[in-house]
Parts: C-alpha cells; sequence; structure tokens
C-alpha cells in the first residue's frame, strides 16, 4: 500500500517549506506590481497580477523538480528549462494581449500588458528561488509604474487618472 500511494506522490526535491515560501514570495511580489494598476483603475490590477507571478513561479518549481525526476534522466529524454521561460513568455504575452487595445486612434493598455509580463518573470525568478532578481524586478518594476505616472501627469504629457466616483458632485 506504501508503495502505492509512493507511486501518486512523488517526492520533491526541493523541501515543502522552500517551495512554500518560494509560490508566497512570487504571490506577494505580484501583488507589489498589481496594487499600482489596481490604483490606477486597470483592468488588470492586483488580482491579476497576483496570478501571473504565482502560475510562472509554479511552473519555475515544476520545472525543477522534472529535471530532477528520476523518470526524466534517461539518456532518451532531455530536459530544456529555457523552453519553461519561452512556454511562459508565451502564455503571457497572450493574456496581455487581450489588455491591449486600439480605440478613437489611441493604444491603450500596453502599461498593463508589460506590467503582467513582469509579474511573470518575477514570478520565474521566484520560482527558481532567484531572490535578487525577483525583489529587484518587483522594486523597480512597482517604481517605475508609481513614479513614472505622477511624473507623466506633472509634465502633461498624460491627464490626471479620471476617477468616477471622485467627480460625481459629492462634495460633502
Amino acid at each position: 500500500m506504501d508503495a502505492l500511494i509512493a507511486e501518486f506522490t512523488p517526492a520533491t526535491t526541493l523541501p515543502w517549506q522552500v517551495i512554500v515560501v518560494r509560490l508566497a514570495a512570487a504571490t506577494l511580489l505580484g501583488g507589489f506590481l498589481g496594487f499600482e494598476r489596481e490604483l490606477a483603475d486597470r483592468p488588470a490590477g492586483l488580482r491579476t497580477h497576483m496570478l501571473v507571478c504565482l502560475a510562472s513561479a509554479v511552473f519555475a518549481v515544476i520545472a525543477q523538480e522534472i529535471v530532477a525526476m528520476p523518470v526524466f534522466g534517461g539518456e532518451q529524454v532531455r530536459a530544456d528549462p529555457i523552453r519553461l521561460v519561452e512556454a511562459i513568455t508565451a502564455g503571457v504575452a497572450f493574456l496581455a494581449a487581450g489588455f491591449i487595445i486600439f480605440k478613437r486612434g489611441a493604444v491603450r493598455g500596453l502599461t498593463t500588458g508589460a506590467g503582467m509580463w513582469l509579474a511573470a518573470a518575477t514570478g520565474v525568478a521566484a520560482g527558481l528561488g532567484l531572490w535578487l532578481v525577483a525583489v529587484l524586478a518587483c522594486a523597480l518594476g512597482a517604481l517605475v509604474l508609481a513614479l513614472m505616472r505622477r511624473l507623466e501627469t506633472r509634465l502633461a504629457f498624460k491627464p490626471p487618472r479620471h476617477r468616477p466616483a471622485e467627480t460625481e458632485g459629492d462634495d460633502g
């Protein structure tokens, strides 16, 4: 019976605590990136960025585990971890493209799409345990999103955010 259970629950090479920390960190870092998008009232906000980052981390952990599994260790099986990055990039690009629209002569959603792409890259870094890369990518991405929006508004490149709740005559 134990052999049957072991067959359906292969042991991971990474300790479960490491997996938990990597996935939790990816979710948190994705939240930091999505928070600014949420403040900007964009359709892909906090939850979307958190899920993209978490999913990317899950794929990165899975890739590490696949490479270490004895069943994939033979000569006939070759594992190329770079293909994982390509697959995640293609998948997230497909999602991000859904947010990019051309409306009335203007392109919208590019920053949200780029943010999702960065969330995916951050997730892969966290999933692989590349903490410095993950944290720096998240911090720099959040900085770009928050500070550049303010700078663009101040320099009048972009109008200030329009929040319907603030403009509907509720003066108090």
